[in-house]
């Protein structure tokens, strides 16, 4: 299992907490100090939608101004790999599954 994110993002200390709490291993990949490929990103979109993997909430978002360029799906993957801080967080991969952002009901019934 990896989990893509930031140590600083709330969602993401939720889920650490709680994967450390049921004693699930997992590699953190910290999305300040690693490079996310197009590959990765790719991987994700196979399992769930661009709309759920873009965070339109963030500061980033916000800041960049890039509500008003009313993004394609292919400028908001190069957004994605230009800024990662756009990616919703966590990211969690396990073998063919993608889980993005913290639901406690959901990691029950897809972690326990």
């Amino acid at each position: 299992m990896k989990i893509y994110g930031i140590k600083s993002c709330g969602s993401v200390k939720k889920a650490l907490s709680y994967l450390d709490a049921h004693a699930i291993m997992y590699d953190f990949v910290d999305l300040k100090k690693e490079k996310i490929e197009l590959s990765t990103i790719q991987r994700w979109l196979e399992h769930t939608p661009i709309q759920q993997l873009f965070n339109t909430r963030s500061a980033t978002y916000r800041n960049l101004k890039l509500k008003e360029l009313n993004l394609s799906d292919g400028e908001k993957i190069e957004w994605l790999l230009k800024e990662p801080m756009l990616i919703k967080r966590p990211v969690i991969e396990q073998d063919d599954a993608i889980m993005v952002g913290f639901d406690l009901d959901r990691y029950n019934q897809k972690l326990l």
